[in-house]
């Protein structure tokens, strides 16, 4: 048992400092390890929740996986919520990473996997097709909200905010047991995970069936059909939904004519945590949603690079590869362990308590949200110069990086 918890503290702390995710933390720590399973379920891992899906139910590697689906992406918004008196940052690092459903679709038709998509506003209609599908033994992926489907703890203000795809593959004694990426079983009430999958109208009772699950033929075609939208996608002159945005966001840093630049938004410093804190959360792997992806673009261009037969992706892969370190900065930057190591850790525990246990730490979900809403509370520093000209930087060589890729694709 003490070995045990020493493995955890060890791999939480290397999360904590490192913002890696679960998966490459307990990589470092562990090394390689036999794929754990629930009966005949096998835990695959994965960093980014929809490639690491489609990749844990076809074969296929996720890097590769992740190209075909379009590979990166690039969005930026800040919303602001007068009658709340909130701002929420909104990130977007996977291609059409506004449009989960259409990203899914168009991956398994570019990988030529059969599938089939239900969707249904009438909750006893979706509630029988998820039980149909998995007494049927037909592992299923679906987007619950986070908040309503219960294992991360989250506050109340978060009901509703949006989820990610996990794969539901069993269940029994009314529970459904999950796969979020980890190495044991999620398991939710059918009835909470019912209402978490109605919660949120844009994807609601979403419901993809993979059949049969194998690995496609043969990728190529895919991977280099998703390279390309890639390129057109992020040759967009959109400051809100292509790399234009990231020039956008290091403007908006420093502007203070602006309504939305960052001076008049977070005035005297007020309300500035929260947009610290998912800027961090967003930015690096240890948060929920992958973080910003670079890293897994680069494994794919290297793996693409043998099955293209193009070696000339190597070397954009190691573009990128520096990019992600950009982008580690800008997070160290925004978020420093000197003044948030607590929050940074606590996040990280609540992560690998979850993925590794299958149920996340109340305790430790509880201190975390406490310790966010009183920073928020109380005004925050932060450099905003320094964060502006790491992002425009950022956008200077993803711009460059994705030029090159286009002479080569």
């Amino acid at each position: 048992m003490t070995d045990k918890k020493q493995l955890k503290a060890r791999i939480r702390a290397r999360m904590a400092k490192t913002g890696e995710s679960y998966t490459a933390a307990r990589r470092h720590v562990v090394g390689a390890t036999a794929e754990p399973r629930d009966g005949d379920w096998v835990f695959t891992g994965g960093r980014h929740p929809d490639s690491a899906v489609v990749a844990a139910l076809t074969g296929l590697s996720e890097p590769l996986v992740f190209l075909a689906g379009g590979g990166i992406g690039a969005g930026y918004i800040l919303w602001e919520f007068k009658r709340h008196d909130s701002v929420h940052l909104t990130l977007g690092f996977r291609h059409q990473w506004q449009y989960p459903g259409r990203w899914m679709a168009q991956t398994l038709d570019r990988l030529g996997v059969p599938y089939e998509h239900h969707t249904t506003a009438g909750a006893k209609g979706a509630a029988r097709k998820l039980a149909e599908e998995l007494d049927a033994g037909h592992p299923c992926v679906v987007l619950p909200d986070r908040y309503t489907v219960g294992y991360w703890h989250l506050p109340p203000y978060l009901d509703g905010h949006g989820g990610h795809p996990v794969i539901a593959y069993r269940r029994s004694g009314g529970m459904v047991h999950l796969d979020d990426r980890g190495t044991a079983p999620i398991l939710v009430p059918q009835d909470r995970l019912d209402a978490a999958r109605a919660r949120v109208t844009s994807y609601k009772n979403s419901l993809f069936v993979i059949r049969p699950a194998g690995q496609p033929a043969d990728p190529a075609p895919a991977v280099r059909e998703g390279l390309r939208a890639c390129v057109e996608a992020l040759s967009s002159p959109s400051d809100s939904f292509s790399l234009p945005a990231w020039r956008k966001w290091s403007r908006m840093m420093t502007d203070e004519r602006n309504a939305k630049g960052w001076p008049r938004v977070f005035a005297g410093g007020r309300g500035l945590a929260g947009a610290l804190l998912s800027l961090w959360e967003g930015v690096e792997p240890v948060g929920m949603d992958g973080g910003n992806l670079r890293d897994l673009f680069a494994d794919g261009l290297d793996q693409a690079a043998e099955l293209l037969d193009t070696g000339e992706l190597k070397g954009v892969a190691e573009e990128f590869r520096r990019v992600h370190g950009l982008w580690h900065e800008l997070a160290e930057t925004a978020l420093p362990a000197s003044r948030y190591g607590r929050i940074r850790e606590l996040t990280a525990a609540v992560r690998e308590s979850l993925l590794s246990e299958g149920t996340a730490s109340e305790a430790d979900a509880a201190e975390l949200w406490r310790l966010r809403q009183e920073a928020g509370k109380e005004p925050q520093q932060a450099d905003l110069e320094a964060m502006g000209r790491l992002l425009m930087g950022i956008y200077e060589a993803e711009s460059a990086a994705m030029a090159r890729l286009g002479e080569i694709v």
